[in-house]
């Protein structure tokens, strides 16, 4: 009798253990997981779209600095202006 009554405590706990913990962790574990893979894919191609960006901005001032002569070398410096200070 106790016998029975032992086995069947213990099958009981053993139940309420996988599907209150186990399974519960499983699924949470691979939830995170899959969020993390889909935020890693969503940084890479931010930095992707940023790189890009970047390239066609450098290439933009390149072809609309080439296109001046003598003045684009001045102008690619800035608004700085060379000056004398005079005593």
């Amino acid at each position: 009798m106790f016998k029975v009554l032992f086995w069947s405590l213990a099958i009981y706990f053993l139940y309420r253990f996988i599907f209150g913990l186990v399974i519960p962790v499983s699924r949470t574990a691979n939830q995170l997981k899959k969020k993390m893979a889909e935020m890693q894919a969503q940084q890479a191609y931010q930095q992707q779209e940023a790189y890009q960006s970047q390239q066609s901005s450098s290439q933009q001032k390149q072809a609309s600095n080439s296109g001046n002569g003598a003045f684009s070398t001045a102008s690619g410096k800035g608004d700085y202006l060379d000056f004398e200070e005079v005593k």
